[in-house]
C-alpha cells in the first residue's frame, strides 16, 4: 500500500520533470538536415533498383523521424516520393493520400520545384485513373515551371506523358507535337532513355492513324536505341507494339514472333523483381519495422536506468509514455481520417464543378447554333423585305405610300443591322474572330469613314473634324476592317447622341519602337454626356444610359461591347470620359506596324485596273434560287443593271444547265430541294473549273467557309445584301478585275 502511495505522491511531484524528460528524448531522435537527405537519397536507390515495399517501409519510418514544424520541406519531399512508389505498386489509394499531404506542405511552403514533381507525380495518377483532362491540368502546371528553372530531364518526362493523354484522348496531332517536342529535347541533352521512349510511342501514334510505315520505322529506331543502353522494359514494350503493327498488316508470323519477344523479356523482368514483389516480402517488411520500432523503445528504456533500485519507476514510466504515444497515435489516425475525408469531398467538389464547366461549354455551344439557326431563318424574309422595299421605292409609288415604305426599309435594315451585331458578338465570345491584316492607308479610312457618316451627321447639324498627327505615317500594316468597326461604331454613336455640335476624331503617336507604332483613335462629341453611375457598365452587351434614352434615340446596345471585343482581339485598350450634359470621348490604343512597302492608293489602283467595257448584251447569268419572291427580286436588281439571267430552282437543273450553255456567272443559292447548292458547285468544278460562280446564301458565313472553299465557290455575298454592294461584286467579276478565288 505505501509502494502505491508512493508512485501516486511522485507521479504529481515529478511531472513536470517528466514533460522534460521526455522532451530531451525526443530531441534526441531529431534528425540532422543532412541525416535526411542522407537517408532520402537511400531511398532513392533502392526505388531505382525497384526495391519498392522496402522504399515505402523505409519512407515511412524516416516520416515518423522527422520533425514537421521543423523541416516541412523534407516532409513535403518524402510524401511526395511515397505517393510517387506507391503508384508504382498500383497502390491508387495511398498514392493519392500521399501526395495531397505533399500539396498541402509545398503549397505552404511555396516551394516551386518540389511543387512542380509533386504535381507530375499527381498527373501519373489521374493519368492512370483515365481522368485524363486533370493529368493533362498538372502536367501542364508542372512542365511550365520545369522549363523555367531549365530541368531538361523532367521537361522530356512530362511532355512524353502530356503525349499519352492526348494519345489517350485521340488528338493524334497533339501528340506528335508532343513526342517531337520530348525528342528534341532528349537529343539535345543527351537522355537516351527518353529518345528510345518518345520514338516508342511515336510508333504508337502512328499505328493508331494506320500509318504502319511510319509505325514501324518509329518501333524499330527506339527499339534499337534500347538495345544499346539495355532499357529491358522499352524493349518489352517496342516488341509489343510491333506485334499490333503486324497484326493490322495480317502479318501473324511477325506478329506472333514479336508477341513471343515481348512475353520473354516480360518474364526475365519479373523475375529480375519477383522477390521485391511478392507479398511474402511486403510482409517481412512489416514486421522488421515492427521489430525496429520495439527494440528502440527498449533500447531507450536500458539507457535510462540508473539503477536497479529505479527498475519500477522506469517500468511506471514506460507504461505512461506508451499509453500517451498510443492516445496521440489515435489521435493522429482519427485526424489523418479527417483529412482522407476532406480531400475526398474537395476531389468530389472538384468533379463537380468539371462537371458543370461541360454543361456550360455545351450550353455555349447549343447557343452557337442556335443563333446561327435563328439568324438564317431571319435573313431569308428579310431578303424579301428589303428586296420588295427598295424596288417599290424605285417604281414611283404615290406620294402618301413614300412614308410608308421609307418606314418599312429603315426597319428592315435595323432589323438587319441588329441581327449582324449579335452575330458578331456571338463570334467575339466564341473567339471566332481573327486577324486579317494587310497594308492599308490609316488616314484615307479614317476619311472614308468620316466621309461615310457625314450625311447622317448633316441631318442632326454636326460639324465633323479630323485631326490626323504629322508625326505618323500614313499607312500601316493591320486589319482595316476592325478598325474601319470600331470607328463606324464611335463615331456613329455619336451622332445618334449629338445634336447641333461638334464631333472631333483626332489620330496620335502614343510610342514608337523601330516600326513598331501604339495608336490612339479618339473620338469626342460635345452631345448628351453619361452619368458616372452608367459608364462602368457601359461596354457590357445590351447597355445603354437608361430606358428613356433607348426610346429617344433608338439603337440595340451592343456597339460599344463589340468595339471593346474588337479592341481586345486587336490587343488594345479602351477607356472613355464622359460628362452629363457636356459630351463623351472615347480613347482606343491599338499597336499598329508601319509595312516595309507602301500602301496602293485609291487613284493608282483606279488608273492600272479600269474596268474594261462591257458588252452587257453577251454576258449569260445563271440564277439559281428555289424561292420565288427571292428569283423575282434578284432577277429585277439583274435587269435593272442591264443583264439578262436564266432561273432554276434546283441544283440538279443547274448543273445540266451549265453543261449544255456558256455562262459567265452563276449565282447559286446554297438550301435547294434536291442537291444543295455546294453539291452542285462540286459536281460543277470537275468539269468547269474557270466559271465564276458566287453563293447567295444566307447561312453565317464563318461557320460555313471551309465548306465553300472546299465546294469551289469564287466568292460569297451574303443576304440581304446592299444593291450597291452586289452590283460592284458582279461588275468587278464580269470585267476581270475579281478578287482571286476562294479555292
Amino acid at each position: 500500500m505505501s509502494r502505491i502511495k508512493f508512485y501516486i505522491i511522485f507521479v504529481f511531484v515529478c511531472c513536470p520533470l517528466f514533460v522534460v524528460f521526455s522532451a530531451n528524448i525526443y530531441q534526441d531522435e531529431i534528425l540532422s538536415k543532412t541525416e535526411i537527405d542522407e537517408a532520402i537519397q537511400n531511398c532513392d536507390v533502392e526505388y531505382k533498383m525497384g526495391n519498392y515495399y522496402l522504399t515505402i517501409n523505409e519512407f515511412n519510418k524516416l516520416l515518423k523521424r522527422v520533425n514537421e514544424f521543423k523541416d516541412k520541406e523534407s516532409a513535403g519531399i518524402i510524401h511526395s516520393k511515397l505517393a510517387q512508389t506507391y503508384y508504382k505498386v498500383n497502390e491508387i489509394d495511398s498514392a493519392t493520400a500521399s501526395i495531397n499531404r505533399a500539396l498541402k506542405i509545398q503549397i505552404q511552403l511555396d516551394n516551386r520545384v518540389n511543387l512542380a514533381k509533386t504535381r507530375y507525380t499527381y498527373g501519373l495518377i489521374f493519368l492512370h485513373e483515365k481522368k485524363f483532362i486533370n493529368a493533362l491540368e498538372h502536367f501542364k502546371f508542372s512542365k511550365r515551371i520545369f522549363q523555367e528553372e531549365e530541368l531538361h530531364k523532367y521537361t522530356t518526362k512530362v511532355t512524353l506523358h502530356e503525349a499519352d493523354v492526348y494519345l489517350n484522348l485521340k488528338e493524334y496531332d497533339k501528340a506528335n507535337n508532343a513526342i517531337d517536342e520530348a525528342l528534341i529535347l532528349a537529343k539535345k541533352n543527351d537522355c537516351p532513355r527518353a529518345e528510345s521512349i518518345a520514338l516508342i510511342k511515336s510508333g504508337s501514334v502512328a499505328l493508331a492513324q494506320h500509318n504502319f510505315d511510319k509505325a514501324l520505322s518509329q518501333v524499330n529506331k527506339g527499339k534499337s536505341l534500347a538495345y544499346d543502353i539495355d532499357f529491358l522494359e522499352i524493349i518489352e514494350r517496342a516488341y509489343f507494339v510491333l506485334s499490333e503493327i503486324y497484326s493490322h498488316q495480317q502479318d501473324y508470323e511477325l506478329a506472333i514472333q514479336s508477341l513471343h519477344q515481348h512475353i520473354r523479356i516480360k518474364d526475365s523482368i519479373i523475375a529480375l523483381k519477383r522477390e521485391t514483389l511478392v507479398p511474402e516480402k511486403k510482409a517481412q517488411l512489416i514486421i522488421d519495422e515492427k521489430s525496429f520500432l520495439n527494440q528502440k523503445l527498449v533500447e531507450k528504456l536500458d539507457e535510462k536506468k540508473e539503477n536497479e533500485s529505479l527498475t519500477e519507476l522506469s517500468t511506471f514510466l514506460s507504461v505512461v509514455l506508451i499509453i500517451i504515444l498510443s492516445l496521440l497515435t489515435l489521435s493522429l489516425y482519427k485526424n489523418n481520417n479527417i483529412r482522407l475525408k476532406t480531400n475526398n469531398m474537395l476531389y468530389k467538389k472538384n468533379e463537380e464543378l468539371l462537371t458543370e464547366k461541360e454543361r456550360a461549354e455545351i450550353a455555349s455551344k447549343t447557343k452557337s447554333n442556335f443563333l446561327s439557326t435563328v439568324t438564317h431563318e431571319l435573313r431569308t424574309p428579310l431578303y424579301a423585305v428589303t428586296g420588295l422595299t427598295n424596288m417599290l421605292l424605285e417604281e414611283d409609288p404615290k406620294p402618301e405610300q413614300i412614308q410608308h415604305l421609307k418606314s418599312l426599309k429603315f426597319s428592315g435594315d435595323y432589323l438587319l443591322t441588329f441581327i449582324n451585331d449579335i452575330l458578331q458578338i456571338n463570334k467575339i465570345e466564341a473567339n471566332k474572330e481573327e486577324l486579317d491584316k494587310e497594308v492599308f492607308s490609316l488616314k484615307n479610312k479614317v476619311e472614308n469613314v468620316i466621309a461615310a457618316l457625314s450625311n447622317s451627321a448633316s441631318n442632326n447639324n454636326i460639324k465633323m473634324h479630323l485631326e490626323y498627327d504629322k508625326n505618323l505615317p500614313e499607312t500601316f500594316h493591320g486589319d482595316q476592317l476592325k478598325i474601319s468597326q470600331i470607328l463606324i461604331n464611335l463615331i456613329g454613336n455619336s451622332i445618334k447622341f449629338t445634336k447641333d455640335g461638334d464631333i472631333w476624331v483626332r489620330v496620335t503617336k502614343i510610342n514608337q519602337k523601330r516600326r513598331n507604332y501604339t495608336v490612339r483613335l479618339e473620338v469626342e462629341d460635345n452631345g448628351i454626356g453619361i452619368t458616372k453611375e452608367k459608364q462602368d457598365n457601359m461596354f457590357e452587351s445590351f447597355s445603354q444610359g437608361s430606358v428613356q434614352i433607348n426610346r429617344k434615340y433608338g439603337g440595340t446596345g451592343l456597339g460599344l461591347s463589340i468595339v471593346k471585343g474588337i479592341v481586345d482581339i486587336l490587343k488594345g485598350k479602351i477607356f472613355m470620359q464622359s460628362e452629363l450634359g457636356r459630351g463623351t470621348s472615347f480613347f482606343i490604343e491599338i499597336p499598329l506596324e508601319e509595312p516595309v512597302s507602301k500602301v496602293v492608293t485609291s487613284e493608282e489602283l483606279d488608273s492600272s485596273s479600269k474596268i474594261k467595257e462591257l458588252d452587257l448584251d453577251e454576258i449569260k447569268i445563271l440564277l439559281v434560287e428555289d424561292n420565288k419572291i427571292n428569283q423575282m427580286i434578284t432577277k429585277k436588281i439583274l435587269t435593272k443593271m442591264g443583264l439578262s439571267c436564266d432561273l432554276t430552282s434546283t441544283g440538279e437543273d443547274a448543273v445540266e444547265k451549265v453543261r449544255e450553255f456558256d455562262y459567265n456567272v452563276v449565282l447559286m443559292d446554297i438550301h435547294m430541294p434536291g442537291i444543295s447548292g455546294l453539291e452542285a458547285t462540286k459536281q460543277i468544278r470537275q468539269f468547269n473549273k474557270d466559271i465564276t460562280i458566287f453563293a447567295l446564301t444566307a447561312v453565317t458565313i464563318e461557320d460555313k467557309m471551309s465548306e465553300f472553299v472546299e465546294a469551289g465557290f469564287s466568292d460569297i455575298i451574303s443576304k440581304p445584301f446592299k444593291q450597291d454592294y452586289f452590283e460592284k461584286k458582279l461588275y468587278s467579276a464580269l470585267s476581270g478585275n475579281h478578287k482571286p478565288r476562294l479555292y
